[in-house]
């Protein structure tokens, strides 16, 4: 069964079916009340239960289909709606990521309107003003919370380089007072990898047991991996610039650990991104090439150990990565104007 399939059995016939009237209603489907109401919707559940999901089954025309997990007992409340209806305009109080499993999702966010296909993602942030649209096309839709201290978690125990990652962690959680969304869409095949890690997730919220919790964690640690290196975000002018330092900076950090041996190769397999990239983001923020910015490090760490260790030249020119004497005293030459041995002695 397919994550489609699965959404469609949770919603469908055989699920237990709240009253029109029931209090859950309002939470799951809140329809447009007031054209000046702002509503914050805060976060849902217990805790200890730090994501849930809410699954919309758009069934037939007019016929809204909806359940939430985890729950201590798996229900569905059913919505009827006018086609172009409006949900009431509303903020979070955590981070919401709306995933299309089927067909098209319209929403209206910041008083744009957007139009989101098969397997493309929106992750709006917790104060940004947004409306759900109600359209007579069959589809579904799903909706993950993540508490914010779960989403701190995500990034803080993450240690691999990620450009998505590192974006939201500075730009949507740090900037409280800006308020954006992000549009995902996947490259060839991604849409089916996050479908498989999402039925998992949704399996694992529909019939929780006493380790789900854990499980959840990883599920959420592989769908945020599945973001950041098979799907492509558009951002502002404002936020690219925010974007292009978080990724300098995590590239400069990987250069400086690993500038021995390193490769460009090295970074567009541990980045993602193609070649030259990385030297237009270098040559942007340095005004050097890749090459240069490497060579740049390195003599800059020969120099620090001529003056800090008693190591021979030979050694210090070999443990910044060059392994011939003649060409690492050129360089050295070059940039310091004198030869390393008189550069140690005028510095020690």
């Amino acid at each position: 069964m397919n994550l489609s399939d699965f959404c469609r059995r949770i919603t469908g016939p055989d699920a237990r079916l709240l009253p029109e009237n029931h209090k859950l209603g309002a939470r799951l489907i809140c329809p447009e009340y007031s054209k000046s109401v702002q509503e914050v919707k805060t976060y849902p559940l217990l805790s200890q239960d730090r994501s849930f999901l809410l699954c919309w089954n758009f069934d037939s025309p007019g016929n809204l289909y909806a359940t939430m997990m985890p729950s201590p007992e798996n229900f569905c409340y059913h919505y009827s709606y006018s086609d172009g209806e409006y949900t009431q305009l509303h903020t979070h109080d955590y981070l919401e990521l709306s995933y299309v499993v089927d067909g098209e999702f319209h929403q209206r966010i910041l008083n744009k309107d957007v139009v989101f296909q098969k397997g493309e993602l929106c992750l709006i942030d917790k104060n940004c003003l947004h409306q759900d649209c109600l359209t007579d096309q069959s589809g579904v839709v799903l909706f993950l919370g993540i508490a914010n201290d779960m989403f701190t978690e995500i990034m803080n125990e993450n240690s691999t380089p990620q450009k998505i990652l590192s974006f939201l962690q500075s730009a949507l959680l740090k900037q409280k007072d800006v308020q954006q969304f992000l549009h995902f869409r996947p490259s060839a095949g991604a849409s089916e990898a996050l479908d498989d890690s999402l039925l998992l997730l949704l399996k694992e919220s529909y019939s929780p047991d006493s380790g789900s919790r854990y499980i959840t964690k990883g599920l959420l640690f592989r769908i945020f991996r599945i973001l950041s290196t098979q799907y492509d975000f558009s951002l502002s002018k404002e936020q690219k610039q925010t974007m292009n330092w978080i990724v300098f900076e995590e590239i400069s950090d990987y250069i400086r650990a690993h500038f021995r041996d390193i490769t460009i190769q090295d970074l567009v397999n541990e980045f993602h991104y193609q070649e030259d990239y990385f030297n237009r983001l270098i040559k942007r923020k340095t005004g050097l090439t890749y090459s240069a910015y490497l060579q740049q490090i390195r003599l800059e760490r020969a120099e620090h150990l001529l003056v800090s260790t008693d190591k021979s030249i030979e050694e210090i020119a070999d443990s910044v990565g060059y392994h011939n004497k003649g060409y690492f005293y050129k360089l050295f030459q070059e940039k310091y104007e004198e030869t390393p041995a008189s550069y140690r002695r005028h510095t020690r």
